[in-house]
């Protein structure tokens, strides 16, 4: 009789179980959606609506330069954002165009800023040794 005792002990179980795999998908996805509308890239500008066919994604690096309704001037090249003059844009801009002249440069202009404030944007760019240069707009949704 004791031997049958020790047959009807528990086997060990070949299963796994999920549920807690489960939970901790569950919370990632719940923290994912709630960071990731937070993680928008570049500075807040109202780009202009246009017409025009987007420009198709090259495996080339791209320098965004841009010009806030403020007037102030950023560069976003590796992640940097921050706010700087038009001379320091000019220098950093003639730096890495010296280093690796196929990278794409292109001009994201608040629609609320004066024309003015552009173009000497793409004066500077071009002062720097750009040869050219991609205005960055919204799609006209008509």
């Amino acid at each position: 009789m004791a031997r049958s005792r020790r047959r009807n002990k528990r086997r060990p179980m070949g299963e796994i179980n999920v549920v807690p795999y489960i939970d901790v998908m569950l919370v990632l996805l719940v923290i994912f959606m709630i960071t990731a509308p937070m993680l928008t890239q570049g500075v807040d500008v109202e780009l202009p609506n246009a017409n025009a066919s987007p420009i198709q994604d090259t495996e080339e690096d791209v320098m965004i330069a841009s010009v806030d309704s403020s007037g102030q001037y950023y560069l976003d090249f590796g992640g940097e954002q921050t706010a700087i003059s038009l001379a320091q844009l000019q220098d950093r801009v003639r730096k890495v165009i010296t280093q690796n002249s196929k990278i794409s440069v292109l001009v994201r202009g608040d629609k609320n800023v004066s024309y003015g404030e552009v173009i000497g944007l793409m004066v500077a760019l071009q002062g720097a040794g750009v040869p050219n240069v991609g205005l960055v707009t919204e799609p006209d949704n008509k």
